[in-house]
């Protein structure tokens, strides 16, 4: 595939480019466009916009005889409609559905709709219903419908137009981001929106593009830079961990011991699930606390790790010492081992049962708060209606906006928040949210998320002193990372189980891992 050098691959099938991305939502995005605006001629940056839609159109569908090109009534519209008359100049067949008035357009794209009308491209108002019931003919779509401006459901022409393009067979590129996709948190506007197979953002990446049903809407992912200084970042793609290699003077004790507090009666595999994960993952020793007595406290496949009975009543220098892996399959009887963990875990990473028993619990949540104050580091890692029982809220709200509800529950307690779900972020206060770039559905599966408290765990007790920040976006990536291996490698479908216990062998055997 050739692109020019302006246009960049960054998350092209399963998982992403190396390096870290920065992310900007809307509002940084216009600021950049703001500055580049005031520094070109007028309707530059819309023609390398549109030059950048065109190339990338060629690029992924080189056979494409017939192009269809929504534009929508914006400026979105006008480097949609720069494109077409791109291809249609090289010879392509284009039809033009123009959402709007075309004498209402922002002067730049009403510019190039002229430069359209005065070049032959073909260019008619949006089809009445019934003409786009069975899909309309074409080799390649391209969506320059809404880009960053919309933030209601759209409505009228532009819904059906949503729909048009989903009844179409042909590949579909948008331009910016899929049309009907909240651009900062990836919610959906409305019922629909566009299901892109390759989306190309101009200037910035957007946060949207990255969470919630952005990942399953954006498809492949381009970045055209437009010549163009993006400014801050409000957010970053998480980049693949640096990796690290023992020592040969190492020992068990040099890489950090862990403590499994979990397992209730009838979930006793979840806290074996984490201590096996926290096993491969590099940590020197494991203990397991069960919360079930009359549970084996023997796991024949993994001799390694070891049964400490009541471990959270273990002396205070003991459990700072550790790092503790606490609510893998906790249910009720985690929140009497709660009070002491949190008084003085050295590091604790809290999951599951452990974080329900927080929400609840006003004399928890006080100490969850006090341990920042004491130097003491923590890592929450909720799934969305667990986020949502300790913010009081549910969770629909938590999935509209994933980046402001790890951030409130990162600036509340004082700790590090990994928000799981496609894109998980990862929240610290006074700091840049980062998002995972990896993973996929394949980890939509029984014990997948005790793998990853578990290695987590593993991977902080190897460097204690790292922000917490740092060490849950590395265990996330990792986490992703080897699903989507093996979903590369053709184990399973997008939608196949990657069952746990694979998936800590997965993790272990990953190259760098």
């Amino acid at each position: 595939m050739h692109t020019t050098p302006d246009i960049v691959p960054v998350c092209a099938g399963q998982g992403p480019q190396a390096g870290a991305w920065p992310l900007h939502n809307s509002m940084g995005t216009r600021q950049a466009e703001a500055t580049a605006l005031a520094q070109t001629s007028p309707g530059m940056l819309m023609q390398r916009a549109g030059l950048a839609v065109a190339r990338l159109s060629r690029a992924v569908a080189p056979h494409a005889q017939r192009v269809v090109v929504f534009c929508g009534p914006g400026n979105n519209g006008g480097d949609g409609l720069v494109a077409a008359t791109l291809l249609f100049v090289a010879g392509q067949s284009v039809q033009v559905y123009l959402l709007g008035d075309a004498d209402k357009l922002p002067s730049d794209a009403k510019a190039a709709w002229q430069r359209a009308c005065a070049a032959g491209v073909a260019i008619a108002p949006m089809p009445r219903a019934e003409t786009c019931a069975g899909g309309l003919q074409a080799d390649l779509v391209i969506d320059a419908l809404l880009g960053i401006g919309s933030r209601r459901a759209p409505e009228g022409e532009l819904a059906r137009a949503i729909e048009t393009i989903a009844h179409m067979a042909a590949p579909v590129l948008s331009v910016d981001l899929p049309s009907g996709l909240h651009p900062d948190s990836g919610a959906l506007l409305g019922a629909r929106a566009v299901r892109a197979s390759h989306t190309l953002a101009l200037l910035t990446l957007k946060t949207g593009c990255f969470t919630a049903q952005g990942r399953d809407h954006a498809g492949a992912l381009w970045l055209a830079g437009l010549g163009v200084d993006s400014g801050p970042a409000q957010a970053w793609a998480s980049a693949a961990p640096a990796l690290s290699s023992r020592r040969h003077s190492g020992h068990k004790g040099s890489f950090g011991d862990v403590l499994v507090v979990g397992g209730a009666p009838g979930m006793v595999g979840a806290a074996w699930l984490a201590a096996r994960a926290a096993l491969a993952a590099g940590a020197g020793r494991i203990w397991v606390s069960l919360l079930d007595p009359a549970a084996n406290t023997f796991d024949a496949a993994r001799p390694e790790l070891m049964q400490r009975c009541n471990a959270w009543l273990s002396a205070p220098t003991t459990l700072a010492a550790c790092t503790v892996v606490c609510g893998c399959g906790g249910g009720d009887a985690v929140r009497a081992t709660l009070p002491p963990l949190l008084a003085h875990a050295g590091r604790l990473v809290l999951d599951a049962d452990a974080l329900n028993a927080v929400a609840t619990d006003p004399a928890l949540r006080r100490l969850l708060r006090a341990r920042a104050g004491r130097g003491l580091a923590s890592v929450l890692t909720p799934h969305p209606l667990e986020a949502a029982r300790l913010l009081a809220s549910d969770s629909r709200q938590v999935q509209h906006d994933r980046l402001a509800a790890a951030q409130a529950l990162a600036d509340e307690f004082g700790c590090a928040v990994l928000l799981k779900g496609s894109g998980s972020v990862i929240a610290a206060p006074s700091a840049l949210p980062q998002i995972n770039p990896t993973g996929n559905a394949a980890l939509a599966s029984a014990g997948t998320g005790d793998v990853l408290a578990g290695w987590l765990g593993g991977q902080w007790a190897q460097q204690p002193q790292a922000a917490a920040q740092g060490v849950a976006a590395a265990a996330a990536w990792w986490h992703g990372h080897a699903a989507d291996r093996h979903v590369l490698a053709g184990h399973s479908g997008n939608s196949g189980p990657l069952r746990a216990a694979d998936l800590i062998e997965a993790m272990a055997h990953q190259p760098g891992a």
